[in-house]
């Protein structure tokens, strides 16, 4: 959904083998990032599984409250979903689905054209809402781009990027 009126690009190419794609409704194939005991654990800091309805309320909440995008990766001429990211007023979420391609700089670049698109907005800053003191590799990738803790929340911390 568009963010303040503004309408969200289909399609934001980041590299040859990576871009995100405007989330269309369909999310069936993304159910087994989410019912991964460890990928739920770093995004909701605790081991409840999703099941389709709540996967589906999840992705209908972000899709009307930010730009919500499937991180695709090029294979054999192919593109394919590996995770998912939404990017808010008042949060950024990031998921890579795939582990394979966590750690590999996928985050980051994908994270950085969100950045980018908000700079083009000309929003004053972007926020994410909680990254879990447990969650490490969350904050390397958000601090590594220049996010710093902005204030303590239950399980860690939130951060900002003044822009």
């Amino acid at each position: 959904m568009p963010i303040d009126h503004i309408p969200q690009p289909d399609i934001l190419p980041i590299s040859e083998t990576l871009r995100l794609r405007k989330y269309d409704g369909t999310h069936d194939f993304a159910l087994s990032w989410y019912t991964d005991p460890e990928t739920v654990w770093m995004v909701d800091g605790d081991r409840d599984v999703y099941t389709p309805e709540k996967l589906h309320k999840m992705y209908t909440h972000q899709d009307t409250h930010g730009e919500l995008y499937f991180i695709e990766w090029k294979e054999n001429a192919c593109w394919r979903p590996i995770g998912d990211v939404c990017l808010s007023p008042d949060d950024f979420a990031i998921v890579i689905g795939e582990k394979s391609l966590r750690g590999k700089g996928v985050g980051k670049a994908a994270v950085s054209a969100l950045i980018a698109r908000a700079r083009g907005l000309g929003w004053a800053c972007v926020r994410v809402g909680d990254i879990y003191d447990f969650n490490v590799p969350s904050q390397a990738l958000f601090t590594s781009l220049g996010f710093q803790p902005e204030g303590k929340t239950e399980k860690g911390r939130s951060y900002i990027l003044p822009l």
